[in-house]
């Protein structure tokens, strides 16, 4: 004898549940969640955010003052130096979160350039492929050759060392990957069936790409993004302590880094910043690592 079930009753919304079942991305943000270390980076970053854009403004310090009477003092909670100060006096406190600021501005912008520029000229060359696709990507080979110190200088010299113009050069320099990354699921997924519908229902190339090829993309774009961030805050810090980064009395933490070096005889103006740094790629790298697994269909 068989039951009936009776609409709205518990049954029709187990049976309604079941048949539709878990999506795609309601699977990867389960797996995603489920990371500890992907969701402890994920606070992190948060935490680390916050502190970096909202601390200035709260910090009793300025981070280009210089405390004349306090030189290269160690950490101590007089006058609310917990991190001591740098040789010219300035407060380190102070100093660290404008230089988190600049770091993670640099790699949301340089990221976000690089996302912009490779995923389009990816997408197009390998949808069009062909002559097109050679073509836009022997531009790519030819900027590859071209070493990345050597175009950010050359940036540098002909428009000045100007903060945002090293954001622009380090992203016009990161988006050659991500356009091969995407390159290669686009011609992948030109193939699908639901490319090949759409291509019969008459939709243009642009809707393709915008409808159905971009939205496939975003998974393993959303995890190169989280692994170029921690590459893009290298580079920039790798500029500064060679002295083409940003200009005093802004600073970043690869140029707090540089200038603790150079100071044996204050460990703190070395160690807060390189700790500093550490913990945000450490961040950065394990919310990677938790959506390139979440993302893998080998895991599922």
């Amino acid at each position: 004898m068989m039951m009936a079930v009776v609409p709205g009753s518990t049954a029709d919304v187990l049976n309604k549940s079941a048949v539709k079942g878990r999506s795609l991305w309601d699977d990867s943000r389960r797996r995603l969640f489920a990371n500890k270390a992907a969701v402890a980076g994920m606070i992190l970053l948060a935490l680390l955010t916050l502190v970096a854009f909202i601390g200035p403004l709260v910090w009793p310090h300025s981070y280009e003052y210089q405390y004349q009477d306090r030189l290269g003092i160690a950490p101590t909670s007089e006058n609310m130096h917990w991190l001591g100060t740098d040789i010219l006096g300035r407060d380190m406190v102070a100093r660290l979160l404008i230089g988190l600021q600049i770091s993670l501005a640099v790699g949301f912008i340089a990221t976000f350039v690089s996302l912009v520029i490779g995923v389009a000229w990816g997408a197009v060359a390998g949808f069009a492929g062909g002559r097109v696709d050679q073509f836009m990507m022997r531009i790519v080979d030819v900027l590859y050759a071209v070493p990345f110190i050597f175009f950010v200088i050359l940036v540098t010299v002909v428009f000045g060392r100007h903060i945002f113009l090293i954001f622009l050069a380090i992203g016009a320099v990161e988006w050659m990957t991500m356009a091969r990354i995407v390159r290669g699921q686009t011609l992948a997924l030109k193939q699908k069936e639901f490319v090949e519908a759409a291509r019969a229902a008459g939709v243009k190339p642009l809707g393709i790409i915008v409808r159905h090829i971009l939205p496939n993309l975003l998974g393993p774009v959303a995890v190169y993004v989280t692994l170029t961030m921690p590459v893009v805050i290298l580079q920039e810090s790798f500029l500064s302590f060679i002295g083409l980064g940003v200009n005093e009395p802004l600073t970043s933490l690869g140029q707090l880094i540089s200038a603790g070096q150079k100071e044996f005889a204050y460990p703190w103006l070395l160690f807060a910043p390189a700790a500093l740094m550490v913990v945000t790629l450490f961040s950065l790298n394990f919310i990677g690592d938790g959506l390139r697994d979440a993302f893998d269909p080998k895991d599922r």
